[in-house]
């Protein structure tokens, strides 16, 4: 028996999909949860083979949380699904090791199938997301100027992030500026919205 952790932050689809796939003589849902940062506890709880994440959750985005889930539980298999084909998530999503990516209007047949294939080992990618991925090339950012995006993206102010990042606030103006200026963004709020529509942070 298949056993699927479901991470999605909307109720109606989140019940949608537990019932599709327990409809499933081979697949069970074990549990589900509607915030990112819930997937571990969950899955040390219930041990799931499969982990079927969305990739824009609160708390803790799905690719963040897939990766912490690969790291604490490196034999759960998880599939990202998402609404936003942006090529950059796909980029993101395969550094921590996630089986599968595919878009929410994918098939119900190709999502049952789909959580087979990780199950017995296997991957499965959008082909059209892989293909958007190959031409639109990897983040010029480097790890530090996304981090410090992608919290500025969340709100947080230069002296906040310097000090939960324990930088000074002039390094974080700096990977703000430097990031911008690889981006062709006009200020930080450009640069987000930049980076955000290809998926980078």
């Amino acid at each position: 028996m298949i056993q699927v952790l479901i991470a999605e932050d909307m109720q109606l689809l989140r019940e949608a999909l537990a019932e599709l796939l327990s409809l499933e003589d081979d697949i069970t849902v074990v549990v589900q949860v509607a915030d990112g940062t819930q997937i571990v506890p969950a899955a040390e709880k219930y041990r799931p083979d499969v982990a079927v994440i969305d990739i824009d959750l609160p708390g803790l985005d799905g690719v963040t949380a897939a990766a912490a889930l690969h790291e604490r539980f490196p034999n759960c298999r998880v599939l990202i699904l998402t609404a936003l084909s942006r090529p950059g998530q796909l980029r993101r999503a395969l550094e921590p090791d996630v089986a599968g990516f595919l878009p929410k209007d994918v098939r119900p047949a190709e999502l049952v199938a789909a959580v087979r294939v990780l199950a017995a080992g296997g991957r499965v990618v959008d082909s059209a997301l892989a293909m958007a991925a190959l031409r639109a090339g990897p983040s010029p950012l480097t790890q530090r100027e996304t981090e410090v995006l992608r919290m500025s993206a969340t709100g947080a102010q230069p002296m906040e992030i310097a000090e939960r990042l324990f930088l000074t606030y002039g390094t974080v103006r700096n990977y703000l500026g430097s990031a911008a200026a690889k981006l062709g963004a006009r200020n930080r709020v450009d640069a987000i919205r930049v980076a955000t529509e290809a998926g980078w942070i």
